[in-house]
């Protein structure tokens, strides 16, 4: 009979979400590294590049991959052999695990759990409360798979309750062009059929912890239905042209992983769930032996890839720049920004709208006027750091501001993750402003570029407060240009069009 001590457990659950911070699995390293060799889009192609350099990155200097450190999610198989020696809860252990992870000095990680979701919504600021899934199983051993869910990719989560004779496969191609690209396209689809509706969104969710084996299942041949309709999806997915970051490319999906179960009769449940270009999961046993520690990659694993600017890349000066610069700019243009802007997303929108409703003005420091906003949420520095990991964050959130923000602040664009909405593109439409995109998943990369930051206003808002940024060679790309062009709409269906006439060749 095993014997499992507490802080053995704690350790090694706090070690774990460590690990995942900044260690992406080596399947992921791997499946995406050979899909960035066979794309053909240059803007997907640039995307990938950041992505996977940004990854060996954070692998070498232990920072996290994403400013998004995600939802802890821990799936925890109790052996019914097994004995505890602990005073706590296996929830509250999990918890604990969670939170001094989150805490760790040497690599802090960003909290973005917030309590009391219709009210106050106040961040708990140890990313606790985990989402905890447990079974009792037989055996002696503990068995633990944790994973952190970033907010873009968990806000796509989808779920349907179809007819038992309707068509999975045209349910997710209908689907999948809904949800953009903010969940940070190329990843994984997981999908959980049957059961119950919360059992079918669970089995999608524990599908994501599976190994990439796409290409391995194509060359095998199938074995059942769900292998076949996996290779169908994988295919057509990938033939809807979404590509990296929704600019359009050959590669939107790495993966597509299908677990299913018995359900009634009458029903057909179905849920979707998406991991983003910052897949974060691993696996632990623990057997009594003492803490569970996962053995740390080696850097060869990962490509050698060097990005670097192309000859057509613009340089932009933002302390200096005009409106009629930003009008000359076409979609899919690739600028290098100098300069300062000012930080904000969804908590600090709310209170600028709050303000202007009640006829107040802005606080002191806070001057939009000819600027750009970043919508960010970074992660705290550590070790001399002007800024933690400082990716972009899902730029649709804040569409419903974006009419407000430029009518009364004198907002000269936006720069954000994925696409805009037809009310955010019909206001960048009217006043002629424009919105800028980085890579999500390219949040450590990014933060190299911001040389200061200042605390503006909202300090109580943590990780969303405005925060001016001093900027040196930030890579963006033109998504929305001053007539509404965009180049989520454009792009993706250039290479729908494409990939209709090439052969999808599989290695």
């Amino acid at each position: 009979m095993a014997l499992i001590k507490q802080d053995d457990f704690i350790d090694s659950v706090a070690a774990a979400f460590q690990y995942i911070s900044y260690y992406h699995p080596k399947d992921y390293i791997q499946a995406l590294a050979k899909a960035y060799e066979l794309e053909e889009s240059p803007a997907a192609k640039d995307a990938m590049a950041q992505i996977l350099l940004n990854s060996r990155m954070c692998a070498m200097d232990h920072r996290p991959i994403c400013q998004d450190t995600g939802i802890a999610n821990l799936f925890v198989d109790i052996g019914m052999d097994v004995q505890w020696q602990a005073n706590m809860s296996v929830e509250d252990m999990c918890n604990e695990g969670v939170r001094r992870a989150y805490k760790h000095p040497d690599n802090v990680l960003r909290p973005s759990m917030v309590a009391d979701p219709l009210g106050a919504r106040k961040n708990t600021g140890d990313n606790t409360p985990a989402a905890v899934h447990m079974k009792v199983v037989p055996g002696n051993t503990v068995s633990v798979h944790v994973a952190a869910k970033g907010g873009g990719s968990e806000n796509k989560s989808k779920f349907v309750m179809l007819n038992p004779n309707d068509s999975l496969v045209d349910w997710v191609l209908k689907t999948v062009p809904t949800m953009g690209a903010g969940w940070c396209p190329p990843g994984i689809l997981g999908i959980g059929v049957g059961g119950t509706a919360e059992m079918a969104m669970k089995l999608a969710k524990e599908s994501l912890m599976q190994h990439i084996d796409i290409q391995d299942l194509i060359k095998r041949g199938p074995n059942d239905r769900a292998e076949e309709l996996r290779i169908e999806l994988y295919e057509k997915v990938n033939a809807l042209g979404i590509g990296a970051q929704g600019l359009g490319g050959l590669t939107t999906v790495l993966d597509v992983k299908i677990n299913h179960m018995p359900t009634h009769a009458a029903s057909l449940p179905v849920a979707m769930i998406p991991n983003c270009a910052a897949t974060r999961h691993a696996h632990f046993i623990l057997d009594g032996s003492g803490p569970s520690f996962i053995e740390p990659p080696k850097l060869e694993d990962w490509p050698d890839i060097a990005w670097a600017p192309d000859a057509q890349t613009k340089h932009v000066n933002l302390d200096t720049i005009t409106e009629a610069e930003t009008q000359s700019w076409q979609p899919g243009d690739r600028l290098l920004l100098t300069g300062h802007m000012l930080t904000g997303r969804d908590a600090a929108h709310k209170r600028i709208a709050d303000l202007f409703a009640k006829g107040e003005a802005l606080p002191d420091g806070v001057d939009f006027r000819n600027k750009f906003i970043y919508y960010v949420g970074p992660v705290d520095p550590v070790r001399g750091e002007v800024v933690g990991p400082a990716g972009p964050t899902t730029a649709t959130r804040m569409d419903k501001y974006t009419e407000m923000m430029l009518d009364k602040t004198g907002l000269l664009g936006m720069i954000g993750k994925a696409e805009r909405g037809p009310t955010a593109i019909e206001a960048i439409k009217k006043h002629k402003s424009t919105y800028l995109m980085a890579v999500g998943g390219a949040a450590y990369l990014v933060s190299k570029a911001i040389k200061e930051s200042k605390l503006v206003a909202f300090e109580d808002l943590g990780m969303e407060a405005i925060r001016e940024f001093y900027v040196e060679d930030m890579p963006v790309t033109v998504a929305v240009d001053s007539t509404g062009e965009s180049v989520h709409q454009t792009g993706p269906a250039k290479w729908k069009s494409k990939i209709a006439g090439i052969p999808i060749v599989i290695e």
